[in-house]
């Protein structure tokens, strides 16, 4: 246990600091090496894992499904895939509510961020509903909420990484996330008919077919870039880092060629601010590598294997007490953080006692995903705040009753694996 605690506390010492991720997971591998292994520790393997941490084909996929968000939100399409929504389920109970979630569910087949739909799309979202009458709060809510939904459905930014990280399969990830991710959104759309049923908020009046007819036309380009991405790996066209580069030139076409809504001068800032965030993101799964491997060779997972089985040998009772623990972890710390600290540590852990890695990638990005919505670190909380002008701590409290449908969502998934693992074993046969 000595190792352990060593790891957490030069960890945690490091982070209240105000070290930023990367340094503090190589700092603290760095310092548990030497104080393991003296002061005579080979610098060349400090430099080759943490080459070998990012030298992977995948990776490539980062940068494209970032781009392909930003290209999305800046392109005017996050408008017209609203409006589509608004064609089909406006007239739902609910209204503008059904609206929010059906938007999210479809952004996030173009999109890996849950924080890229609430920054674009909630911003459409939340003024269409203040001008229909709705309540911040509520819009604020659900806004996060739907939100939730565009890591599950692929493509999925945390999904590369723990893939990454954990040594899964990145295609059987992004696959095993479409029916819960259609879970998560249908269940929060009978939350949105329950609450509006009981508030009396206002319905849109149906669509023609006509109406319906134009919409599709409009929101047609967009709509087919969940098709592409995922309608690809699924034929096994290409792989999912292909897919990610396909869909960045279909983005670009529909945004500077056919809508004319970006500009040369556009297109090279969302490519300097997607190669910063790149280049942050990739350094720091280099550390996180680094961390790990020094992690494995320090035996602190057989240490909290044999503590983990302590308690129970059986999948499902480890499966809901880190399931508890993911949920406070989401509170407190950033997704890409949390993944890339606690991958390395769970990954041996969860393969040792029986439980498929692409399961529980997925319980772990939608507990990640539901932190987004608390404090006091709530990353959604804070961009809704910015767009609303309420105080975080007030959206927190209006998101209450959307917590219900996400932890439900939660708890189904890990009861049932095969909700997650039904799609990439009809598609790439059971896992070797």
């Amino acid at each position: 246990m000595l190792q352990f605690a060593l790891f957490v506390g030069v960890l945690i010492f490091l982070f209240l600091t105000g070290l930023p991720l990367a340094f503090a997971l190589g700092i603290t591998g760095l310092v548990c090496m030497i104080l393991a292994w003296g002061t005579s520790v080979n610098v060349g393997i400090i430099a080759q894992r943490l080459f070998y941490g990012v030298n992977n084909f995948v990776i490539l996929a980062i940068p494209l499904f970032v781009l392909v968000g930003k290209l999305m939100n800046t392109g005017g399409i996050t408008n017209r895939i609203f409006r589509f929504a608004n064609l089909l389920v406006g007239h739902w109970r609910g209204g503008l509510g059904q609206v929010n979630v059906l938007a999210s569910m479809i952004f996030a087949g173009t999109s890996g961020l849950a924080v890229a739909d609430t920054a674009g799309l909630g911003i459409v979202e939340i003024k269409a509903m203040r001008d229909a009458g709705y309540d911040d709060d509520f819009s604020a809510a659900i806004t996060g909420a739907s939100s939730t939904v565009g890591p599950i459905i692929p493509p999925s930014v945390p999904l590369v990484i723990y893939g990454i990280l954990a040594n899964a399969s990145i295609g059987r990830l992004l696959i095993g996330g479409l029916i819960p991710g259609i879970l998560v959104g249908f269940l929060l759309m009978a939350m949105v008919a329950f609450y509006a049923s009981k508030r009396g908020y206002p319905v849109n009046k149906k669509a023609s077919r006509k109406e319906l007819w134009a919409g599709l036309k409009e929101a047609l380009g967009p709509g087919l870039t969940p098709f592409i991405l995922i309608g690809g790996m699924l034929s096994g066209m290409f792989t999912p880092t292909e897919a990610a580069a396909i869909a960045v030139l279909y983005a670009f076409i529909l945004s500077f060629f056919v809508y004319r809504e970006i500009t040369i001068s556009d297109f090279w800032r969302l490519l300097k601010e997607t190669a910063v965030e790149t280049a942050i993101i990739t350094f720091i799964i280099a550390c996180a590598m680094f961390y790990g491997w020094v992690l494995i060779r320090s035996r602190v997972p057989i240490i909290l294997l044999e503590a983990f089985t302590g308690v129970s040998t059986n999948p499902l009772v480890i499966l809901f007490i880190l399931n508890l623990f993911l949920l406070i972890i989401g509170c407190f710390m950033d997704t890409t953080a949390a993944i890339c600290i606690l991958v390395p540590v769970l990954a041996p852990l969860i393969t040792k006692v029986g439980i498929d890695p692409v399961h529980f990638g997925l319980i772990m990005v939608l507990n990640l995903m539901i932190g987004l919505l608390t404090p006091p670190y709530g990353m959604n909380l804070f961009i809704l705040s910015k767009i609303t002008g309420l105080s975080p701590l007030r959206i927190a409290k209006s998101s209450l009753p959307f917590f219900i449908p996400l932890l439900v969502a939660l708890a189904i998934i890990t009861v049932f694996p095969q909700i997650v693992t039904f799609l990439p074993n009809l598609i790439f046969g059971p896992p070797k």
